[in-house]
């Protein structure tokens, strides 16, 4: 939210420049993006002044172009040579304005004046046109940003001083833009007063006393009571609590003064006509949206509140046609809706040129029913910013007065009717009980009770009575807490904001440290995932966060994963965000095709998260959180090339057995058997081929794949993307089940023999090694597949594995007669079970 430093002054006399209350705000929680000074015309008409044209003749060479000869001094009579630009001495300036006349009090452009067009500038400097040299320029409004003419020079009133800078004719002040960044709880402070009243509670609590002042309402009059007729009813209390109006005669539909525009310019809003304007500027001053409505366009002269039926079509201010949903608020007349409740005004319900009469709408929303409304319509504004989060229902009245005498004041007019005020129930304050034991312990340190009392008062938090506890002989205060602020309704509130305006820095740390012994669960997730990240990005990986909201579109037609089994989100932002993610495969596939996109196509990626499903056969009544399900995973995926291109060798692609490779140093971190794990096929239809893994307890604890061609089109992905996903709960209680053995190291040597086995097609190189296991679990220690070989030369349906066998005794040398035994029982067993021929 932008706040004008200058309009802030307006309710508060800071002593402080704007950097000093930028800080000032930041350490009392409206935390400060930045500060940025504001010219309200660019450049701040610096080199610009008034000066007199003493002389104006016709150029010889043109017959448009003048030689004028300007004071942009006065005389000083007690100089020893008159100066440059003084009526004795004056500036030659060539103008080819029609209006150039002798006599003229002008706008003068000193040499290096600085003009802007637009994001273009220009510097004024010596120039000769038609022969004629010319030191400066007569401006006109459109030329230095004063306005839109370009009929001719500006001409000023003929008694007006030479030698003033135009800024200072133009009544131009430098202004500050302090960029607060308001969190969800602090609609009070969504407004340059309420900025200013948690200022001004701030200085009051460290020692300053400053005046906060309110605008008056005081000389608001009924002129007219029966003026003009209106009728409100609300058919929905719910969502519209409280609805305050009063009508407007005889308004002058123009530009606003020069101080309004000025004020909403700073602020980055575009000046409309001064009563949009006025409207626009209380809602920033007080934070109260208001809406005024043409009078007369509204039908029957009636206002009813209530719901848009289903599917009923509006078109909205910025000329978008919108389909409604009956759970809409919205303002009618007698016959149709004339705007969104709270959100957006229709096209035909606003102030416009021709309008002479107005309705002055200020009203109290429900926050959750403008909070769904505008996200089911993609709609975010000023109006709806503030009602979501929650406005002040007390004040709806004092922004209504407020708002009408600005109206008055730059519009004309009467008041022409009574104020209608129609509250669905009395808006009392919080009541809070606090007490001065909490405080102390809360905070951690015992704020003078006087202290308390000067920032209870500041932030206008009434204390209603005042008692003494009997057990510890400290105060208890029983609070009456306004009505704007909706983030405080609890003792442990209050006591936050007292601490947010005494100073969290001045809070010493203590001399003291206290200290509990702590027992951690074993497993500790935390650390074995830092474990894990470590290892991985050691390898080359980079981690990656994705979102765990996701597009519905990933989970509709998808049988692996289907939409059925996700966690919807009720009011989803759009449909890029409507569902909790069932897998992070989907958002890491987002992350490598916004890498390849930009030329980077070579990734490691690994991502620790969390995946969500809804299974609805669990749904229970007396459980609803029966159905959901959230577990952690960890995922990897490869793609690409292994190295970069460079002169010492050729690219390398990654491949399915390098991701394997990585997944199985994970398994052995965390103390899986790998060995014993069981690997079978996958396939389905976001892997063209992949392996399930299972470990000795036949529990799943991932899976590897190839992501599927079809799928990574989706992506824009050319290159093959290699995919693992692991079940970190499966993994944890895995390592729980880990026993590290520690034993010497072998003291005799390793043998090696090698086989070559023609098998078929369909033997997997897992079955040949399972088989190995049961054959010899002493003495063989490692099995390896070297190489595949199908093509020429062997039988149809056939393939050739090349296996090594690592055979090691630990207490003694192995003989050849044992190292053939074991051999010969390794090949009959291949025979006799898959058919294996040595070759």
């Amino acid at each position: 939210m932008n706040i004008s430093y200058n309009w802030l002054k307006r309710y508060l006399n800071v002593p402080d420049d704007a950097e000093t209350v930028a800080k000032n705000l930041t350490s009392i929680g409206l935390e400060v993006g930045t500060v940025e000074e504001v010219q309200t015309i660019r450049g701040g008409l610096k080199g610009l002044v008034t000066g007199e044209v003493l002389t104006c003749v016709e150029h010889p060479d043109s017959d448009h172009l003048h030689i004028t000869t300007v004071a942009v001094l006065p005389s000083d009579p007690n100089a020893a040579e008159p100066a440059w630009g003084t009526p004795e001495n004056p500036l030659q300036i060539v103008c080819g304005a029609p209006n150039c006349r002798q006599g003229l009090h002008v706008i003068v452009a000193t040499l290096g004046t600085v003009l802007y067009d637009g994001d273009n500038s220009f510097t004024i400097k010596k120039s000769k046109i038609r022969g004629v040299e010319s030191f400066g320029m007569l401006c006109a409004e459109d030329e230095i940003g004063v306005g839109t003419s370009h009929d001719g020079i500006i001409e000023l009133p003929t008694d007006t001083a030479v030698g003033i800078p135009a800024a200072e004719f133009y009544h131009m002040e430098n202004d500050a833009l302090i960029e607060v960044d308001i969190t969800p709880n602090r609609s009070d402070a969504a407004s340059h007063y309420g900025v200013a009243r948690d200022l001004n509670a701030f200085y009051k609590a460290h020692g300053v006393n400053l005046t906060l002042t309110k605008p008056s309402v005081e000389d608001f009059r009924i002129d007219n009571a029966a003026g003009l007729p209106i009728e409100v009813s609300i058919e929905n209390p719910q969502g519209a609590p409280r609805y305050s109006g009063v009508c407007i005669q005889g308004v002058t539909i123009k530009e606003s003064p020069e101080w309004l525009q000025n004020a909403l310019r700073t602020i980055g809003l575009r000046p409309i006509n001064n009563v949009v304007d006025v409207t626009n500027f209380v809602l920033h001053e007080m934070g109260q949206a208001l809406h005024a409505f043409d009078y007369d366009k509204v039908q029957g002269h009636k206002i009813v509140v209530k719901n848009a039926l289903q599917g009923q079509h509006f078109t909205t201010l910025d000329g978008i046609e919108r389909e409604m949903s009956d759970k809409d608020l919205m303002i009618w007349n007698a016959n149709e809706p004339m705007c969104i409740a709270g959100v957006f005004g229709g096209q035909d319900s606003g102030v416009t040129d021709q309008t002479k009469n107005v309705f002055l709408e200020s009203a109290y929303f429900d926050p959750v029913t403008i909070r769904k409304t505008a996200r089911r319509h993609g709609l975010s504004t000023d109006a709806s910013f503030r009602y979501e989060r929650g406005c002040d229902p007390c004040n709806t009245l004092y922004v209504l007065k407020r708002c009408a005498l600005l109206i008055q004041e730059v519009a004309g007019g009467q008041i022409a009717s009574d104020i209608i005020d129609i509250k669905a129930n009395e808006f009392e304050p919080w009541h809070v009980t606090l007490t001065q034991k909490q405080c102390n312990e809360l905070i951690g340190k015992e704020l003078p009770e006087e202290t308390i009392k000067t920032i209870l008062a500041a932030l206008e938090m009434e204390i209603a009575e005042e008692k003494v506890c009997s057990e510890c002989g400290l105060k208890v205060w029983e609070l009456r807490v306004p009505r704007y602020r909706v983030d405080v309704q609890r003792s442990c509130d209050v006591i936050e904001d007292i601490l947010r305006i005494y100073g969290y820095n001045n809070v010493e740390l203590s001399d003291k440290l206290r200290a509990n012994l702590s027992y951690s669960v074993k497993p500790d997730s935390t650390a074995l995932q830092r474990r894990i990240s470590e290892q991985l990005t050691a390898q080359g990986f980079n981690e990656i966060l994705n979102n765990s909201l996701t597009k519905v579109a990933y989970y509709e037609q998808n049988s692996v994963l289907p939409l059925d089994a996700c966690v919807r989100i009720m009011n989803p932002l759009s449909q890029d965000l409507g569902v909790l993610r069932q897998t992070l495969l989907y958002g890491g596939l987002e992350s490598i095709s916004r890498n390849v996109n930009r030329k980077n196509a070579d990734l490691k990626f690994y991502e620790f998260g969390n995946c969500y499903h809804y299974d609805s056969d669990k749904k229970n009544e007396e459980n609803p959180l029966k159905a959901y399900s959230e577990e952690p995973h960890v995922a990897l995926w490869l793609t690409g090339n292994k190295t970069a291109l460079s002169w010492t060798g050729t690219p390398e692609k990654v491949s399915f057995y390098m991701l394997r490779a990585y997944v199985e140093n994970v398994l052995r971190r965390m103390g899986v058997n790998v060995e014993r794990c069981a690997f079978e096929p996958l396939t389905n239809e976001l892997f063209s081929d992949g392996l399930i893994i299972r470990a000795v307890n036949k529990k799943v604890l991932g899976f590897i794949g190839i992501v599927d061609r079809k799928l990574r089109k989706q992506f824009d992905i050319d290159n093959d993307v290699y995919y693992a996903d692991l079940l970190w709960n499966e993994l944890l209680l895995q390592n729980k089940m880990y026993k590290p053995v520690i034993k010497d190291l072998p003291k005799f040597p390793e043998v090696k023999r090698d086989l070559a086995l023609l098998v078929d097609k369909t033997l997997c190189f897992g079955d040949l090694l399972a088989a190995a296991k049961q054959v010899e679990k002493k003495l063989l220690k490692e099995v390896f597949l070297f190489d595949v070989y199908e093509g020429k030369n062997l039988e149809a349906g056939k393939k050739s594995y090349a296996l090594s066998f690592i055979l090691q005794d630990e207490e003694n040398t192995l003989k050849d007669n044992q190292i053939e035994a074991i051999m010969q029982k390794l090949q009959k067993a291949f025979e006799d079970k898959f058919g294996a021929k040595l070759r």
